[in-house]
């Protein structure tokens, strides 16, 4: 049985390996593929290629619509939908965070959005042991954290307003950061938050604090929760190629994607 031999020096099957590429390229696909364009995408032949969308299409894997083009199948939506059902984007969070905030050095936060908004859910310490008094079940403001901004930027408008103005008028939350807000400029802050993908603050709501917040999303497209790095102003890099950003991005990125969320997919929708 031909065999071809991984980086990691474990043995895998060279002809599964080659399938997978197959399936791969029919995953990405926009829609139904014909044979020469399949043959285009996996850099291999037609002939070569045929036999495996004969195999595929025995055990369902692969179909072929009424032009002769090629898709995914029914055996493969049961195994998508398989995975989905055993996957939870809290728990999968929860099971690697630990390792990210141990590679970043900064102090962790998982935030849902909650009756009050964005609500801290789980905090993961980094053996730097950074103290940013951030606990379970307290609330990020909107107006004034990485956090809340990324909130705004992939939730719907009708769910965030009303309680960022809500935030605005309660003398209490002000009392826990004042700082000026235009809500114009925010919305247009917001917006580059949607464009880039992720945020940052400086020294806000906390002096000498700051912090860079990404969402996690699904294979819906909705967003599911946010990751939010911690740490002293002075320990943390906010250049968009610095590693806090990089890694956060980086962790975020992967775990959606293992969540099923496809971003070209779900901008073409």
């Amino acid at each position: 049985m031909a065999s071809t031999e991984k980086k990691n020096g474990s043995r895998g099957v060279q002809s599964i390996d080659t399938g997978g590429v197959v399936l791969n390229a029919l995953a990405r696909a926009r829609g139904p593929l014909k044979l020469r364009d399949l043959a285009q995408e996996t850099g291999m032949a037609a002939a070569q290629l045929h036999p495996y969308l004969v195999s595929f299409r025995k055990m369902g894997m692969v179909e072929q619509t009424e032009a002769g083009h090629y898709q995914l199948g029914s055996f493969a939506l049961h195994l998508g939908l398989t995975r989905l059902r055993n996957q939870n984007a809290y728990r999968e969070t929860v099971q690697r965070v630990a390792a990210l905030a141990d590679d970043l050095q900064l102090m962790i936060a998982i935030t849902v959005w909650g009756l009050h908004g964005p609500t801290i859910v789980y905090v993961q310490e980094s053996s730097a042991r950074i103290h940013a008094n951030v606990q379970v079940g307290n609330i990020f403001l909107m107006t004034a954290t990485a956090t809340g901004k990324v909130f705004a930027a992939f939730l719907p408008r009708p769910v965030t307003q009303p309680m960022i103005r809500q935030e605005r008028s309660d003398r209490t939350l002000l009392e826990r950061g004042p700082f000026e807000f235009d809500e114009a400029r925010y919305w247009e802050e917001v917006g580059v938050v949607a464009a880039n993908g992720h945020a940052v603050t400086r020294d806000l709501p906390i002096p000498g604090v700051s912090a860079v917040a990404a969402p996690v999303f699904d294979h819906t497209g909705q967003m599911q929760l946010a990751l939010t790095a911690i740490g002293p102003t002075a320990m943390i890099d906010l250049s968009p190629d610095g590693p806090a950003v990089t890694g956060l991005l980086g962790f975020t990125r992967q775990l959606s994607n293992e969540l099923g969320y496809r971003e070209d997919v779900t901008a073409d929708a």
